[in-house]
C-alpha cells in the first residue's frame, strides 16, 4: 500500500460527512464512543464536520470501566458534548422478559451470543433516540475489513445512516487516527467488540486483521484464510443489502 496523504484524506471525509448531512436536512451527528481505535476515528472526524453539533454517546453494557474510561478519555481529548448511560438495567430487564417468554431455545454457545448481540441492538436504539431528539444523523464505526466478512450485528452496529470508514481498511484506519491525534495506545488496542470478558475481534473471527486488509490489498494470502475470508463474505451478504422483497406475484 502506497503511503496515504492522511491530511487530504480527512479533509475530503469529514466535507463527504457535511454532504451526507446536508442533504438529509440534518444538523449534526451522534455516535457511539466505545474507547476503541474505530469509534475513536469517527469521533474525531465528526468533531471537525459539526463542531459543537455532534454527540458522542458512551453506552456501557456490563462493560469493564477500561473501556469507559477510554471513552471518557477520548472524548474529553476531542472536546465533544457526550453523555453516558448505563444501558445494563434496560439490558437486564429485556433478557429476563425474553427467557421468561420463550426459554432458551438453542445450545449454550449459541445462547450466549444471541444473549450479547441484544447490546449492540440496545445502543442503536439509544443512537437513534438522540438523533431523533436533535434531528441528527447516526454515524457508524464499521470498516471496509468488517463489512466485507460481516463482521457486524445486524441492526446493531450496521443500524446507522451513514459509515464513514466504509472504504478504510483497518489499517488504513489506525493511521488516519493516528494522524488526527488519537492517543497512541487507543491506535494499537488489541480490537473488541466488548461483548463479553476478554473477547477479541480476531478470535472471533478467526482471521487476523493483518491477513484481512492483505486479502483487500490484493496481496497474497495462505490458501486457508483466503476459503475463510471468500466463505464469510458469501454467508454474510444479507447485512450489506436491504431486505429482499419479492417480485409481483
Amino acid at each position: 500500500m502506497a503511503t496515504r496523504d492522511w491530511a487530504q484524506a480527512s479533509e475530503r471525509l469529514v466535507e463527504w460527512i457535511r454532504d451526507r448531512a446536508r442533504e438529509a436536512g440534518a444538523r449534526g451527528g451522534v455516535f457511539g464512543v466505545s474507547g476503541g481505535i474505530d469509534s475513536a476515528l469517527v469521533l474525531a472526524l465528526a468533531k471537525r464536520a459539526f463542531g459543537s453539533e455532534c454527540l458522542a454517546l458512551i453506552l456501557p453494557c456490563h462493560s469493564v470501566q477500561e473501556d469507559v474510561d477510554d471513552a471518557l478519555e477520548l472524548v474529553r481529548l476531542f472536546d465533544c458534548p457526550h453523555k453516558v448511560v448505563d444501558l445494563s438495567p434496560a439490558y437486564d430487564a429485556l433478557l429476563a422478559s425474553l427467557r421468561f417468554a420463550g426459554g432458551e431455545c438453542g445450545s449454550g454457545s449459541v445462547t450466549a451470543l444471541a444473549e450479547a448481540n441484544l447490546k449492540p441492538r440496545l445502543r442503536m436504539a439509544a443512537w437513534y433516540y438522540y438523533a431523533n431528539l436533535m434531528n441528527y444523523l447516526v454515524l457508524g464505526g464499521s470498516n471496509r475489513a468488517e463489512i466485507y466478512v460481516g463482521y457486524s450485528t445486524k441492526y446493531g452496529d450496521t443500524g446507522v445512516d451513514i459509515m464513514p470508514l466504509g472504504h478504510l481498511t483497518k489499517s488504513e484506519v489506525r493511521e488516519m487516527a493516528a494522524h488526527l491525534g488519537v492517543p497512541k495506545r487507543i491506535v494499537e488496542r488489541t480490537p473488541s467488540a466488548g461483548l463479553w470478558k476478554g473477547q477479541t475481534d480476531e478470535d472471533e473471527m478467526g482471521i487476523t486483521y493483518r491477513d484481512l486488509d492483505n486479502y483487500l490489498f490484493g496481496k497474497p494470502v495462505p490458501d486457508d484464510v483466503r476459503a475463510k475470508i471468500e466463505r464469510r463474505h458469501r454467508n454474510s451478504e444479507h447485512k450489506r443489502r436491504m431486505p429482499p422483497v419479492p417480485d409481483v406475484i
